[in-house]
């Protein structure tokens, strides 16, 4: 046998190699039940409403369960409100949009509710002085990593961080013209966020690396709000040439 023929001879036994996944081709999230921890916030408030709008089902937590039925019966379109333990217990996706000095506190309480679960960490730890906002750095390094340090029994992600909580709430805003950052360690984590994002009109989830880049994306929320109070504006982000 000659060396071409046996390199011929090995080709064929070669196992053919799998094409490439499409990176657009993100799962069927639809029947998922998305809970939100802080969803009486405007921030919160504002994903529970254009998720729910979208036909998702979502549940809207707080600390106190009549203050997220209060929230859940504002917003509609079939959102429930509970405690905090009780969301997290009931939902297959929760969203972490609770304020960032109650961040750690909260996500320690519900370190058995949330076992098991994807988290989806949107908060921005930032700091306020007569200069303006300005990006906090946590001992983890990010809001994200301190999630994933806290909650070693769940699946952490981050995503929503550069969202206007105004538009979000807008009943007369019909689309959000923005991409939304996602990081995570999981590959079928990302993509069940990144769909999420892409229930909602006008937004599109972009992978943006793992949890270790996570400070920089919460950190940029600074930024934002600097444009927004020089310009009067509710700025996004696109990503482009993807």
């Amino acid at each position: 046998m000659t060396s071409t023929d046996s390199a011929d001879s090995a080709a064929q036994k070669a196992p053919a190699k799998a094409p490439a996944k499409d990176p657009w081709d993100l799962p069927d999230v639809s029947g998922l039940v998305v809970g939100v921890l802080g969803g009486t916030g405007p921030q919160g408030k504002g994903l529970a409403y254009r998720l729910a709008k979208a036909g998702q089902k979502v549940i809207v937590g707080s600390r106190a369960a009549e203050r997220a039925e209060a929230a859940a019966e504002e917003i509609g379109y079939g959102v429930e409100g509970a405690d905090n333990a009780e969301t997290a217990r009931r939902s297959d996706v929760v969203i972490v949009a609770v304020p960032w000095d109650g961040h750690a506190k909260t996500l320690e309480s519900l370190r058995a509710e949330l076992a098991g679960k994807l988290v989806v960490d949107c908060v921005n730890p930032l700091g306020f002085d007569k200069k303006g906002a300005y990006a906090l750095k946590p001992e983890e390094g990010s809001a994200a990593e301190q999630a994933a340090a806290l909650l070693p029994d769940s699946r952490v992600a981050a995503a929503f961080h550069h969202l206007s909580a105004v538009l979000l709430q807008d009943p007369e805003v019909d689309e959000i013209d923005t991409d939304v950052m996602v990081l995570g360690e999981a590959r079928a984590d990302v993509e069940i966020v990144q769909a999420l994002a892409g229930r909602i009109a006008g937004m599109r989830g972009v992978f943006a690396g793992r949890l270790r880049n996570a400070h920089q994306v919460e950190s940029l929320v600074a930024n934002l709000i600097s444009v927004n109070r020089r310009y009067k504006a509710h700025a996004g982000l696109r990503v482009t040439d993807v």
